[in-house]
């Protein structure tokens, strides 16, 4: 077997024939040379910070800055993300003098009493009254009543008659 094989490669007698095979880690054409095969590159990923999204609901798509993803609350909602909410679903969720309109808690009054009649908020109901000494409806318009006094009695010394 000698001289038979190449660089990295080792030599068998097999039914009384030289063989030629690649050391270990190695691979080629033993007769000539066997070399070690080039490193595999593994393909780099980026790591993309923003997918999967980690904002959450309510709130504005994922900005990537640099190797960190920004996140932000959409406008009227309030919070941080990824807890980012209205600030309010149910009357309940605001003060009692406040109600639950269009996600936000507000005075329900604006607009809704007569004139001559005033609001209250009371457990997040507007209730609407007329000012003191004006009576009517309170939700279309309250008035001063008008009083009649009654005429003074006119005493006729003659009647009856004496």
């Amino acid at each position: 077997c000698p001289g038979l094989c190449g660089v990295n490669a080792e030599c068998r007698v097999i039914n009384h024939l030289g063989t030629c095979t690649c050391l270990p880690g190695y691979r080629g054409d033993p007769f000539t040379s066997c070399q070690k095969p080039p490193p595999t590159i593994e393909p780099i990923v980026a790591d993309d910070p923003c997918d999967p999204n980690p904002c959450g609901d309510n709130s504005l798509p994922p900005r990537q800055i640099g190797d960190r993803c920004q996140c932000s609350c959409m406008p009227e909602m309030i919070g941080s993300p990824p807890n980012c909410r209205p600030e309010c679903v149910v009357n309940s969720d605001c003060p009692s003098v406040l109600a639950c309109i269009n996600r936000k808690c507000q005075d329900p009054c604006p607009g809704l009493c007569g004139q001559n009649a005033y609001c209250r908020v009371r457990n997040h109901v507007p209730i609407c009254v007329c000012n003191q000494g004006y009576v009517g409806d309170p939700f279309s318009r309250c008035v001063r009543p008008t009083t009649t006094s009654p005429r003074p009695e006119i005493i006729d010394p003659c009647r009856p008659s004496p």
